[in-house]
This record gives C-alpha cells, structure tokens and sequence, in this order.
C-alpha cells in the first residue's frame, strides 16, 4: 500500500465532515392504494451476501419491520461487483413500494469512485428513507503483538517501515479503504493484502499471516469476545457506550472518523405517501427492544434520519472516498 501525501486533504475533508399526499396528479385509485399499503409482503434487496455485516444487521431489522408494516419483509440478497449489482437491480424496480433496498455505505459512496462507469446515480436513482443503523470498524491486531493502543499501534508500524501486512476484504472494500485513511492520517506504512472477502481477511489477522486490520465490527465482535483478536481502537468520533472500554482511533489521530451505515431506499418515483410510510414504520421498528439487543449485540447501534439527511450524508462521504481512492491508488474497473 504505496500512501500518497494525499493525506493532508483527508485530513481536512475528514473534519470539514464531522457533524403532497393530495395532489391532483394522483388519481383516487392511486391514492387509495397507497392508503392501504402494503397488502402483500415486501421485498428486501440486499446488495452484500448472505452473513455480511450488512445482511446480519438487516435481517434483525426486516423481522422487526415486517411486524410493524403487517407484511413479510423477504430478504433477496443480490451481491457482486462492491454492492453494485443490487443497486442497479432496486434502480430498474417497480416504484410501488413492493421493492426496497437495504444498503451500505459501500455502494453508495466507494464503489461510484472504483467503477468506470456505474449504471446508477446514488443521489439521483433513489427515493432516501432514512439510515437506521451505524457499524463502527475496529482496529484490531494479532493477540501476538505487543500492542495495546494506537499509540502503540503506529509508533510500532513505523519502525516496522512498511513490514506490517494489513488485510482487507479486497480491493476498494471498506476495510481496505479505511485503513488507507488511517495509514495516511497516522503517517505510517503497511504492506496492503486483499482478500476475497471479510471472513478470509479476518482470518488472515488471527492466523499472524498479516499483522491488523479495520473493519466492520459485526465481523470481529465473536473473535474479540473469543481472545483471538486484541481490539485497540473503534472508528467512531467520540467515546462510545458501546465501546466501553474501547477509545476512538480520533482521541490519537484527530480528525479521523470511519464508520458503516446502512439505510433504506426506495426505486425513484415511488410515491412520497409510501416512502413517509416505510419512515415511519422504520422509526418504530429500529425502537424495539429486539432490534436495539441484536444491533447491540453485532457492536452496532441504532441511528435515524431524515430523507435529506441521508442524501446529504452520501454527497458528504461520496466527495471524500474520492479521495481516499485515489489516495489508494486504485484503478477504476
């Protein structure tokens, strides 16, 4: 992982960052089927593969939607290409509410920056309904290292001048990109390794074959509990209860802050009754105490918006992981 002294505009993107239903156009018919919505079970697309964080998290979140919306919400997991492939399958979909997209921040602010010409627009394609949860990365190392803090953690990775292996779940995945962030806000070097996905790039750190990586915490939190990984940071901006014990990588490198979301959209066009209906039930469904003990459990936590918010959060990152990509060196394919 060659860094690019890109780092100084990370940096300063990185803090610039820290934070009618009546119409006439509707006929009666339309608007009394969008009164009664939903009379038949909704299709979840999920552009990640099945036991990804992301489908983890949103299977515990459809189960709790379905109860409040009256329908079954099925998952249809549609992986491939860093997300893409179930972005454009939920772009062409029938704007009726029948299909939603429950989505990461991957493919909607890394991979319109790793892919030449993507056949969606995430700003522009999408109805916004709300983000409903956040899964921090964590920095987590080889138990074998004798590394207890970020401190730590670069004052060794600079001696080591670049022998450090870091994992990632591949090329323009979120760990490997958050780690390039890392690397280059903390000015240090390491020797970047993809892999074919997050359970191998794990596995990697807890068989010494590379020494760290950042990722998604839902995929380290057994490991962690398990002594098989030591955990030093999380990626959030501030101290955290989830992390009780756990600072953020931002009290030694400040400024840094890179954490997943995963939100729910809906095809353009569908009707603005239905997308304030799926809110509202997606604001009591994230409420339960099922949903807030399973996230909590996956060292994830609860997070809503308004459908501005959201947009305004992805034109946000989407300006930054231009840069990170492009601080990573990485060719679009």
């Amino acid at each position: 992982m060659k860094l690019q002294p890109a780092y100084r505009t990370i940096a300063v993107l990185m803090l610039a960052s820290l934070p009618g239903a009546g119409s006439a156009a509707i006929s009666g018919g339309a608007a009394s089927a969008e009164t009664a919505y939903p009379t038949r079970p909704i299709r979840m697309l999920v552009a990640n593969a099945a036991g990804s964080s992301v489908d983890t998290l949103g299977r515990i979140f459809a189960q709790a939607l379905s109860v409040e919306i009256g329908q079954p919400v099925v998952i249809d997991n549609r992986p491939g290409a860093g997300g893409v492939l179930g972005m454009e399958i939920a772009k062409n979909a029938n704007p009726d509410g029948y299909t939603v997209l429950s989505v990461g921040n991957g493919a909607m602010t890394i991979a319109p920056h790793t892919y030449r010409k993507p056949a969606y627009d995430p700003l522009r394609d999408y109805e916004f309904v709300s983000l409903y949860c956040i899964t921090p990365n964590v920095l987590v190392v080889n138990p074998s290292l004798p590394l207890k803090s970020v401190k730590d953690f670069i004052d060794y990775s600079r001696g080591k001048s670049g022998q450090l292996n870091m994992a990632s779940a591949g090329l323009g995945s979120q760990s490997h990109l958050a780690g390039v962030l890392f690397a280059s806000m903390a000015k240090f070097e390491s020797l970047h390794v993809p892999y074919k996905g997050g359970g191998p790039s794990v596995a990697s750190v807890v068989a010494g074959e590379a020494q760290w990586t950042l990722t998604p915490a839902p995929a380290v939190a057994g490991l962690i509990r398990a002594g098989k990984l030591r955990a030093i940071a999380h990626s959030l901006s501030r101290h955290d209860p989830l992390f009780a014990e756990l600072p953020p990588i931002a009290d030694t490198v400040p400024g840094f802050e890179f954490s997943g979301w995963i939100g729910l959209l809906a095809p353009r066009g569908t009707p603005k009754p239905i997308v304030e209906k799926l809110r509202t039930v997606l604001l009591k469904s994230v409420q339960t105490p099922e949903v807030k003990k399973g996230f909590e459990a996956q060292y994830s936590q609860v997070t809503t918006t308004t459908p501005g918010e959201f947009r305004d959060r992805v034109a946000r990152e989407g300006k930054l992981m231009a840069v990170v990509v492009q601080a990573a060196g990485l060719k679009l394919e």
